[in-house]
């Protein structure tokens, strides 16, 4: 069923990012389990989530019930399902070649992804909703990439994953600093 089938229902863009932050929290909760069943099952429940979370925007447009409400409330979510996300696949690998060090890599991976959303909305109620948001290609949005999660992981790449999202992030949310660092500073 495509989001264009929604228009004219009863269910609202709220109700499917609340979606979205629920099945991203699953998900996040089945990788930290560490077990290859919940795992694949956990990969499954994020794949949705990534699909919610753009359906929501989708619909909010189609219907022209965009808000800033609902904007903030889009992006929250997201940072809350990827960075509990990173986080439970941290956890999950405490038993694997990087014994507990998986954990904290996992948590500096989704501490990189808050402090980014932080930002974002920073340089948003300074000048407005998108103003931080960086560009895609070729159709291609940069949170795209949290769509090759699962596919890491059940490749059983989740120890290389980890350590990518660690110092990918934290290199990414260190270039949007300084690319949007005036915001930091306005009073």
């Amino acid at each position: 069923m495509g989001v264009q089938q929604l228009v004219h229902t009863s269910i609202t863009p709220n109700q499917i990012t609340t979606l979205r932050l629920t099945t991203g929290v699953g998900a996040a909760m089945m990788y930290s389990i560490g077990l290859e069943f919940w795992t694949y099952i956990g990969s499954v429940v994020y794949v949705i989530s990534i699909f919610l979370d753009r359906a929501d925007g989708i619909l909010a447009r189609l219907r022209g019930s965009t808000s800033l409400w609902g904007h903030n409330y889009d992006l929250i979510s997201d940072s809350i399902s990827n960075s509990l996300t990173l986080i439970g696949i941290g956890i999950g690998l405490r038993n694997s070649a990087l014994d507990i060090w998986a954990i904290p890599i996992g948590v500096i991976a989704g501490i990189s992804i808050s402090a980014v959303l932080w930002l974002v909305m920073r340089a948003e109620s300074e000048n407005g909703i998108r103003s931080a948001e960086l560009e895609g290609r070729a159709g291609f949005d940069p949170d795209d990439a949290m769509v090759l999660v699962p596919l890491a992981m059940v490749l059983g790449w989740g120890t290389y994953l980890i350590i990518a999202a660690a110092i990918g992030s934290t290199l990414f949310t260190i270039v949007f600093f300084w690319k949007f660092r005036e915001f930091l500073f306005r009073k």
